[in-house]
């Protein structure tokens, strides 16, 4: 096959973790052909279909120097097998664009994933809500008022903004409620956004599993990223370590119910977060942890994902 990655720069990848440099190992290893470009590199013109500058690239196995650059051209979206979306969060203006362009080059008969809708309709905090059989106590607002009503109801809680990534802008605020205005204020920009709060979940002690849900099934062990020393945050971007581990009863249970209706939707790669036992978020834009998972348990994350492209693409 030919796979476009569209992506972060190259240059960027930090290889030993990057779940997108896992995806295009895996890829050559099996013989298909790698190409990249970022969004920025993405047109459109009236009479023409959507195109790209994409370069061809092989990977050399190497550290450093990781990649080369076969070719540099200019290519119809729909000229390749499969493109696969990897551009990281946060969900801004400018991926929400990219979305409208990959849709129209779905329609000039390109294979995109994860599907280009589904990523618009599954924004990574809100997406919960249509699950609540699972999650926890959880509030959706902008308005101080409601806020202060549910600190006082839940005691001790998480506030976070929509559009964060990797940890980012996640208060706790206790039963003293100390900083609960100035905190809602800095994230709700005196009521002009809405955020997410939530009720503090005491088994983030034991870590925020990703469980990873491919093809509609789940990958049988998760990453609990744990929080350390006196931080909250169990983000790997935020210092938590990683541990593998295999998933949980719960965990299963929520991964299986999810799975099937993510996928039917085109989110062929899915990324669950749960604390405890209760989903916190689903990750749809460039879920990772492959290669965690697979220095800890062997098992081939990279290699369940190209199957399950492979299949859909025989679809």
């Amino acid at each position: 096959m030919n796979l476009l990655f569209i992506a972060d720069p190259l240059a960027s990848f930090k290889i030993y973790k990057d779940t997108t440099f896992a995806m295009m190992r895996e890829a050559q290893k099996r013989g298909h052909s790698v190409a990249a470009c970022e969004p920025q590199d993405v047109m459109w013109q009236t009479g023409g279909l959507v195109t790209a500058h994409v370069r061809d690239i092989v990977l050399t196995g190497q550290p450093e120097a990781w990649f080369e650059v076969r070719e540099v051209r200019a290519v119809a979206l729909k000229e390749f097998d499969a493109i696969l979306m990897r551009k990281d969060p946060p969900f801004d203006s400018e991926f929400f664009y990219a979305t409208h362009l990959l849709e129209q080059a779905e329609r000039e008969g390109a294979r995109v994933f994860n599907k280009p809708g589904a990523l618009r309709d599954h924004p990574e905090k809100l997406a919960i809500m249509e699950f609540p059989q699972f999650i926890g106590p959880t509030l959706v607002t902008r308005d101080e008022a409601d806020i202060k009503r549910f600190h006082a109801e839940h005691q001790d809680i998480i506030l976070k903004p929509l559009d964060g990534m990797g940890g980012m802008g996640i208060f706790r605020v206790g039963p003293d409620g100390l900083n609960l205005g100035s905190i809602t204020e800095t994230l709700n920009r005196h009521g002009a956004q809405s955020l997410m709060v939530q009720k503090f979940l005491p088994e983030i002690v034991d870590g925020d599993k990703r469980i990873l849900v491919i093809g509609g099934k789940p990958v049988p062990y998760s990453l609990a990223r744990i929080p350390q020393g006196s931080e909250v945050r169990g983000n790997l971007a935020a210092g938590g370590k990683g541990v593998a581990q295999p998933l949980s009863a719960r965990d299963r249970f929520i991964a299986e119910s999810l799975g099937p209706i993510l996928y039917g939707r085109g989110l062929l790669l899915v990324g669950l977060d749960v604390i405890g036992d209760s989903l916190t978020e689903i990750n749809v834009t460039s879920p990772t942890c492959f290669q965690e998972i697979f220095d800890q348990t062997g098992f081939d994350v990279a290699a369940m994902f190209l199957d399950a492209l492979e299949q859909a693409l025989r679809r």
